[in-house]
């Protein structure tokens, strides 16, 4: 957490009093014979007292988003709305945040040697711009290499903590390709690791760009959407991404998951309160938002992800302003727009039709669609999202008075 946390100066010490306190016990287990416990594994978080215990499991992640947790608390209360999101800031103060879930991008795409990393992960958009709630990134490792993510790989040096990565004992070299322990490999360093960071970290400007991560391992959302507020706010709760083969236990295609905010464990207000908050936002300032699709072209099964040229080609054109000036397409299936020609990408990566024959995309398509309306957000009883894709259900165009119904039913 030294690396993972902004580092106080001397001055700010001598009057430091901890707004939170973690007690992490690592492998140390919780007695699961106690009343109500399943696990020998337990994290619990005290809002009141500002404490964390952690007993049972040595996953470094968990205290980092102990923090992010606090934050989604406190932070709504004062008027701020947290997110778990990446941030970075170009040369003419234009800011950008990532939204997404892990794995979708986030880290690797707001590290860009053109633009400053504000940070990776946790955030908090005010009235007078963003700040990062961290002072370090937690970085995905596995088969990390130097040609592809350069600004990650050179950030892992002196200082930085690896975590479940395989080490040569001999030449003391990491072997990021060697998955035998987990898929999920991290290295939490300082932001002062990558070259281009903003210390203090934080922007006085609003964000001009909201771009929403997802990996659709089913190869059928465009590669990027251009989107309007109702289609922000649908995407924001619904949270859609895929969990890949080989990521988890018993996973071994593709499969649909949903977490409300791209951040639902760690939400503690309902969802409509953050997303009314961000439909605010949005609102207010005026921001562009896209969907950007990490994942898939032409399905896991017999297709390819997304080459990251193509990717970091299309946020390219996002922050040059090329993708305002775009000509559109609409993917029906999903009433989403898509630009028809984009700097650095081939025509045929932009439109998810051209991997698949007209006989097969209907028919995963529908099966996405039929996912979202199955397994997406609901809570509490309350009704969905009050509109869904394209010509499956209600068209956006009539989705919803977006303020009208959140005000009914926020809490």
């Amino acid at each position: 957490m030294h690396n993972m946390l902004v580092q106080p100066t001397a001055d700010e010490l001598a009057t430091f009093t901890p707004d939170m306190t973690i007690l992490n016990a690592g492998c140390f287990p919780a007695n699961r014979f106690t009343k109500g416990m399943t696990s020998s594994c337990s994290v619990d978080l005290h809002l009141g007292r500002g404490e964390m215990v952690i007993l049972g499991t040595q996953y470094a992640g968990e205290m980092k988003k102990g923090v992010l947790t606090a934050m989604m608390y406190h932070m709504p209360l004062r008027g701020l709305l947290p997110l778990h999101s990446a941030a970075n800031e170009g040369l003419d103060g234009g800011v950008t945040l990532f939204f997404g879930l892990s794995g979708t991008g986030k880290t690797t795409l707001s590290a860009d040697p053109r633009r400053s990393l504000i940070g990776d992960d946790e955030h908090v958009w005010t009235d007078t711009g963003v700040f990062n709630v961290e002072g370090g990134c937690y970085a995905k490792c596995a088969h990390l290499s130097r040609d592809k993510e350069p600004e990650i790989f050179d950030a892992i040096r002196f200082g930085a903590v690896l975590e479940n990565c395989v080490v040569d004992r001999d030449s003391r070299t990491v072997d990021y390709s060697d998955l035998s322990i987990t898929e999920n490999t991290r290295c939490a360093y300082p932001l002062e690791s990558i070259p281009n960071c903003k210390i203090p970290a934080l922007s006085p400007r609003q964000p001009s760009n909201v771009i929403l991560l997802t990996c659709d391992g089913f190869g059928v959302l465009p590669p990027i959407s251009k989107l309007n507020k109702e289609q922000v706010v649908y995407h924001f709760l619904n949270g859609y991404t895929s969990k890949m083969a080989g990521t988890e236990m018993g996973i071994t295609s593709a499969v649909a998951t949903f977490s409300s905010c791209y951040g639902e464990p760690f939400l503690v207000w309902h969802p409509l309160k953050y997303a009314q908050m961000l439909a605010d936002k949005l609102e207010a300032e005026g921001a562009s938002a896209w969907l950007l699709n990490t994942g898939w072209i032409g399905g896991a099964a017999h297709g390819r992800r997304c080459p990251l040229k193509y990717t970091r080609a299309m946020v390219d054109a996002v922050h040059s302003g090329e993708l305002a000036q775009a000509g559109y397409k609409m993917c029906d299936h999903f009433n989403l727009s898509f630009p028809v020609a984009c700097t650095g990408v081939p025509a045929e990566i932009l439109d998810p039709a051209a991997s698949w024959s007209d006989q097969v995309l209907p028919w995963r398509c529908r099966g996405l669609v039929m996912g979202h309306r199955d397994g997406a957000w609901c809570r509490d009883g309350q009704p969905k999202c009050p509109f869904l894709y394209g010509n499956v259900a209600h068209h956006t165009s009539s989705a919803m008075a977006c303020t009208g119904w959140f005000d009914c039913h926020a809490s």
